[in-house]
């Protein structure tokens, strides 16, 4: 199950038909319902996007990393782990641009008497067995001052959340927006978030190495001109995306509020430092998956990441 979904009960898009690649052929963006992703849409929507680039709407990051292996895409929008997933599997991504970092959309939800994270101690906690759910908890339990078996771990994908909350089955959760605002309305209470976790996880726009640079460049231009549109025309951005996503323009704010989307100057700090905040992250998260089995060997994160795609001057 993977970590990017905006709303579950939304109605998977259906993926369009797969071209293989050929000369003057567009460049082909696998893409899937995630609110940082948006912009895309809404560049798009707004007939911004040029014909040389082309969306291809899946229903998860999993319909991606599928026509990246089959050599069926140029790149794709994806989460950081698993962009390192995509290149354990020999997949030569880099990291092109900075949809978004999750600044509160992702939290620890506990029952009503849970006030510390000490508190956790004999508790059931449920989480996702992925890069991010290991992240959260493993800050969690450090918080805490708790060891592992302190706990009683139960794995559950974000779709079983719900159920296992409303069930009894689980004293407290490791989720993120939609679910978690779904377990909040039942009962439970924030006790963690990733706003104690600034500039950790992060939502990419990751391409094969020799993606043509041409509609590249264009597309991330429009990324960051629908950004200055969401910002601008706030309205007419909110409504646009609820009616793409069926849903309200306050759901779309509720969303947008648990992400920071960053824009060019804080793209070029990210991508153009070797050091920079998005590196430790993807050190950090490639040990965590390699300590869960989750890498199948060490990536030496050689050309993770370039700027040589932003544009020169604000979109």
């Amino acid at each position: 199950m993977e970590r990017r979904r905006f709303l579950t009960g939304f109605a998977s898009l259906a993926a369009l038909p797969l071209l293989g690649c050929g000369p003057g052929a567009p460049l082909r963006l696998g893409i899937h319902a995630w609110i940082g992703y948006e912009t895309l849409y809404l560049a798009r929507n707004l007939n911004w996007l040029p014909d040389s680039v082309r969306l291809v709407s899946g229903a998860s990051a999993t319909d991606s990393l599928k026509g990246l292996r089959r050599g069926e895409l140029d790149g794709a929008c994806l989460t950081l782990d698993e962009v390192l997933l995509a290149r354990s599997q020999d997949i030569p991504l880099t990291i092109a641009a900075v949809f978004d970092v999750s600044a509160g959309a992702d939290m620890l939800v506990v029952r009503p008497g849970i006030r510390h994270l000490e508190q956790l101690a004999g508790t059931r906690l449920g989480v996702e067995s992925t890069a991010l759910g290991a992240l959260m908890l493993n800050r969690v339990l450090h918080r805490a001052g708790l060891p592992r078996s302190a706990l009683q771990l139960v794995e559950l994908a974000p779709d079983e959340q719900l159920a296992a909350w409303q069930a009894g089955r689980v004293d407290a959760v490791i989720s993120y927006e939609p679910i978690a605002g779904r377990l909040l309305e039942n009962g439970g209470e924030r006790l963690f978030d990733s706003r104690s976790l600034p500039d950790t996880i992060f939502d990419v726009l990751a391409v094969r190495a020799d993606t043509a640079a041409e509609p590249l460049a264009s597309l991330v231009h429009y990324h960051f001109r629908a950004l200055e549109h969401l910002r601008t025309n706030r309205q007419d951005a909110l409504y646009r995306i609820a009616g793409r996503q069926q849903v309200t323009p306050a759901q779309v704010e509720q969303a947008l509020a648990g992400v920071v989307m960053p824009n060019l100057s804080a793209n070029r700090r990210y991508l153009d430092n070797p050091d920079s905040r998005l590196a430790g992250a993807a050190r950090q998260l490639h040990d965590i998956m390699l300590d869960h089995g989750l890498l199948p060997r060490p990536d030496r994160l050689q050309g993770l990441f370039t700027s040589r795609w932003l544009p020169e001057d604000k979109a």
